[in-house]
């Protein structure tokens, strides 16, 4: 039977190791994925932030559509969150690095967390952030030691765990799964979490980029079906064969195997492979469903 949602242990033990420590440190740092800064905040961050300042990091941003990261740009702004978007293999940390100055306090290193959920770029962050060697120290007093702490230019670092939360319905860690956030086989499988982001593509308008990139060209009408949800479903389902006959994804008798179609098409998608593109604006999150949307 399908796991409902996609949360191993080590999760729980970081999550716990993190909020011991919180009131330790200085401030947190949080990385998003810029093509769906809503959906990929940390679950974390409503108690963190309470303890802590935090500054958020858009990662990706090259992945994302830059029209779209401005609105995005503008909306933090006008709430005065400080954040910065970053494509994290080319653009200098320098302007981060200066504001992390200006925060050390006189007397020691600033003491600083990075948080994220899983594949945001958390890891790659932090090795940019502290240098190309980076390396571990061993435990601060005073401060939990069963955690990863690194010395950067005047701060330390503490890395934790890529956390998910627990509690969302299971279509939150099955969107996620299209960016690599969330496993897509145990939460109701590769085929109908690509099924659904062809599905949610094609109603936000943004599918046509991605069949140009594979050169999938135009779908043939669909049949008469029952309802709009069912039309949406085969429609969706239509273009994944497609996909499959395009990509050579074929069984025995020329047959679409769907499940090798549809883990190329999500995997490719989550590794931005298909062009830059941005899920959700300020206001129209990807996950209506949490708890914590605007």
């Amino acid at each position: 039977m399908n796991r409902t949602v996609w949360y191993p242990g080590h999760m729980a033990r970081g999550g716990r190791k993190l909020g011991e420590m919180a009131e330790k440190l200085d401030l947190f740092i949080e990385v998003r994925d810029a093509r769906a800064p809503f959906s990929t905040s940390s679950p974390l961050l409503p108690s963190l932030s309470r303890v802590r300042p935090t500054l958020l990091v858009l990662s990706k941003k090259d992945l994302a559509d830059p029209e779209r990261t401005r609105v995005w740009m503008a909306d933090f702004a006008r709430r005065k969150e400080p954040v910065w978007a970053l494509d994290l293999r080319k653009d200098s940390l320098d302007p981060l690095r200066r504001e992390l100055s200006r925060l050390r306090p006189p007397h020691r290193e600033l003491r600083l967390g990075v948080v994220g959920i899983p594949n945001v770029g958390k890891s790659m962050f932090l090795n940019r952030l502290v240098g190309k060697a980076r390396a571990r120290v061993g435990g601060v007093p005073g401060i939990t030691r069963e955690v990863g702490w690194y010395r950067g230019s005047g701060f330390l670092a503490v890395d934790s765990p890529g956390i998910l939360d627990p509690h969302s319905e299971p279509g939150v860690h099955r969107v996620l799964s299209w960016l690599g956030c969330a496993k897509a086989e145990v939460v109701g499988g590769c085929e109908a979490a690509a099924v659904e982001l062809i599905a949610f593509l094609r109603a936000r308008g943004l599918w046509d980029a991605v069949a140009d990139t594979w050169g999938l060209g135009e779908l043939a009408e669909n049949g008469p079906c029952g309802d709009a949800g069912s039309c949406e479903t085969a429609g969706a389902e239509a273009v994944l064969e497609q996909v499959g006959r395009r990509l050579g994804c074929l069984a025995a008798g020329g047959s679409v195997n769907r499940e090798v179609a549809a883990r190329r098409l999500v995997e490719s998608f989550a590794a931005g492979k298909l062009g830059p593109v941005t899920l959700e604006l300020p206001g129209d999150p990807l996950n209506p469903a949490r708890k914590d949307s605007p």
